[in-house]
């Protein structure tokens, strides 16, 4: 039950901020493609959500953790989230302002590679039960080398780039905004990457 308020807290959350972030900038509810923005990101997410409630409350705990104990990867956190709002809320102020105009065509495109890119998140969650939000090693950790890991050496960094081209929200400025924020994934791979050499061996088939 712990859990389940907890996961239900941030999500509310984390709706409400998003919510404030882009359409207190826009001065306006009319903000079509926020809306849809929203619904793309956190309807998935709930049914994701309920779905690791029930079958992997561990996982789901994992991923409700976000604090780093390293202080290089606190600065990277801090940097990420700095690109976060910024992106949310260039998006806004370019919708109330009309700084650009983004198609038709390319707001229904990017909504397909965000749906896509959530299908693929999630599968990467079910392939790996060690996907904690910090960057650790874990008790009894395993090397994953099977489905997208098989392809891919880190493919959660690489579905979440993805996952970014799909953040065009009407604006161009803040699809800029927004793709900035996966640098921050180099830094972390990399610490991951150190951090499965030291307590594996098998990790030799990562750094080929």
């Amino acid at each position: 039950m712990r859990l389940f308020f907890s996961a239900l807290t941030k999500y509310l959350f984390g709706l409400l901020l998003v919510g404030a972030l882009i359409f207190l900038p826009a001065g306006s509810l009319t903000f079509f493609n926020g809306w849809l923005f929203i619904c793309l990101l956190f309807v998935p997410m709930l049914f994701l959500g309920a779905f690791l409630l029930i079958k992997r409350p561990d996982l789901l705990e994992k991923r409700l953790s976000a604090k780093e104990s390293e202080g290089a990867q606190k600065g990277v956190v801090a940097l990420s989230a700095i690109m976060f709002v910024g992106g949310f809320v260039v998006a806004g102020l370019d919708f109330r302002f009309g700084w650009s105009r983004v198609p038709t065509w390319a707001v229904i495109v990017a909504s397909v590679i965000l749906l896509v890119s959530y299908g693929l998140y999630a599968e990467v969650m079910r392939e790996n039960a060690y996907l904690s939000r910090t960057v650790e090693i874990q008790e009894n950790q395993k090397i994953i080398d099977t489905g997208l890991y098989g392809i891919v050496r880190h493919p959660m960094y690489a579905v979440t780039l993805w996952l970014f081209f799909g953040y065009t929200l009407g604006a161009w400025l803040a699809v800029v905004a927004l793709l900035l924020r996966p640098i921050r994934y180099t830094p972390r791979g990399q610490d991951n990457q150190r951090g499965k050499g030291l307590r594996c061996r098998a990790c030799r088939i990562y750094q080929v």
